[in-house]
């Protein structure tokens, strides 16, 4: 799957790199942002939030490769334009699970910002986070960021199935393959890559809009609203703020996951095609009938 919800440390730095305050910034980049946060909040800041990702990332694969799967059965053949409409239902219906999850991990991880031992924490843990959000905000509150999600989510893991189809047929991923891993891990990482480029800006307001009000001030009243002022005060260097740390992550997290879920598979068609040819009946070999020659009596 287009992995958003990786447990990996690169991912809390995003987060911190995209919604800091441009007039005060405490990071000038990707690497500063990583050496800050261990120096401050000491390794374990690096992982902050991860209890979201670990609660859900399950659910979501079984969601996205479910529903590709069976969409592509029911859009019939096997095309570009059809694995690409699989591939955004899937991302479309995995929202209502990768939305609240997202929000938890963007609040755990913009908690305590700076802070080696965090005097006031407004969290336990990521579910705490929900608990609390729901009980201030109600179903709203905890679905905070759905329309940009979806909006992300939904053509993001379209390009996300067309380019690992694309690269696949390419690159001739045969199973007699002998390079066939390799060109496995580089066509799911180069479709990482491909599906965070294609919707990085909406990833920006998105992890915006979630991260609004954690002080206990509301900054943005809209979508709308978030991309006029961080236009306003950042340009249009803002959507692509954070964009390198994502892509070092993009490539070997999709390669693995792309090349594991490949090559399993494969392993269960091989095992079920096995299953079916040995419980075929065998054909009964009828031998012809001698011709019985009948004693004559003299």
């Amino acid at each position: 799957m287009r992995e958003k919800y990786t447990t990996s440390p690169r991912k809390c730095d995003l987060v911190r790199l995209q919604v800091q305050n441009v007039d005060k910034p405490l990071y000038r980049g990707t690497f500063h942002c990583f050496q800050s946060i261990v120096r401050q909040e000491s390794m374990l800041g690096l992982y902050k939030g991860i209890g979201s990702p670990m609660m859900g990332l399950t659910f979501i694969n079984a969601i996205v490769f479910g529903v590709q799967g069976n969409a592509m059965r029911r859009l019939g053949s096997d095309t570009p334009l059809n694995q690409f409409l699989a591939g955004a239902s899937a991302g479309a219906i995995q929202c209502v699970i990768c939305c609240p999850m997202e929000l938890a991990k963007t609040r755990m991880q913009m908690q305590g910002t700076g802070e080696k031992k965090s005097k006031r924490k407004l969290y336990k843990n990521s579910l705490d986070c929900l608990v609390r959000i729901y009980k201030k905000e109600g179903f709203r509150g905890i679905n905070r960021g759905m329309v940009t999600t979806f909006v992300r989510e939904t053509p993001g893991f379209g390009v996300y199935f067309l380019a690992y189809d694309v690269l696949t047929r390419s690159l001739g991923c045969e199973p007699e393959d002998p390079y066939m891993i390799p060109k496995l891990l580089f066509a799911g990482g180069m479709s990482g890559i491909a599906s965070w480029i294609s919707t990085y800006p909406v990833d920006v307001i998105k992890s915006r809009l979630q991260a609004d009000g954690v002080g206990g001030v509301n900054k943005y009243s809209s979508i709308m609203d978030c991309v006029r002022q961080s236009l306003k005060k950042e340009g249009w260097r803002v959507f692509t703020r954070g964009l390198t740390s994502t892509l070092l992550r993009a490539f070997p997290v999709n390669a693995t996951t792309f090349a594991t879920v490949t090559l399993f598979l494969m392993y269960m068609r091989e095992g079920e095609e096995c299953r079916i040819q040995d419980s075929e009946p065998q054909p009964v070999q009828l031998q012809p009938l001698q011709q019985q020659t009948q004693p004559t009596s003299m």
